[in-house]
């Protein structure tokens, strides 16, 4: 079995933790789960950090993690229930205020999504990834992200649409990149 220096190791946490927080924040929507969320994938990466064959792959097996750990959470009946929420507010202003409102709106509904459908829209239009790499990350086949992004995206279209009417088509899909934590 080879040994990787854990300073390799170390350096690696210290330059993508804060990018592969936002991803589990995303997936689990708050900043103390999604912070336990990535401890647990980093103790499971480094446990495996002396196997890895490409060091460089790290991050994509970190995020594979993540992904898959969130999804097994929200499996247990434990942890499924009511989460909190703000009330979100009955007019919308102009400018700023409007943008503030719409992300919102988007988070609520992305919140809302079941986890796998969550996880594929995070890593498809937040993340970036395509659709081989999102696939690698969830274990799953291309077809399957391909049927949970439209199944995802016509949930978030529909909900929204019921909620917020005609202001729902411009939160779709260009503004997922606008939801940050």
């Amino acid at each position: 079995m080879a040994r990787r220096d854990p300073a390799d190791f170390a350096e690696f946490v210290a330059a993508r933790s804060p990018a592969l927080h936002r991803a589990a924040y995303l997936m689990v929507g708050e900043r103390q789960l999604a912070q336990d969320l990535l401890q647990e994938a980093l103790t499971k990466t480094y446990v495996a950090w002396p196997r890895l064959r490409d060091p460089s792959k790290a991050e994509a097996y970190t995020r594979r993690v993540i992904t898959t750990t969130a999804i097994s959470w929200y499996r247990r009946k434990s942890w499924q229930g009511e989460r909190p929420t703000e009330t979100l507010p009955e007019g919308t202003a102009v400018g700023h205020d409007d943008a503030v409102t719409q992300r919102e709106w988007l988070w609520t509904a992305l919140q809302e999504l079941p986890p796998r459908q969550r996880a594929a829209i995070v890593l498809r239009f937040y993340e970036d990834l395509t659709e081989a790499q999102t696939a690698a990350a969830m274990d799953c086949a291309v077809g399957t992200v391909k049927s949970q992004v439209s199944a995802g995206l016509a949930k978030l279209r529909t909900g929204l649409g019921n909620r917020y009417g005609d202001q729902a088509h411009e939160l779709l899909p260009a503004n997922l990149m606008v939801v940050t934590p």
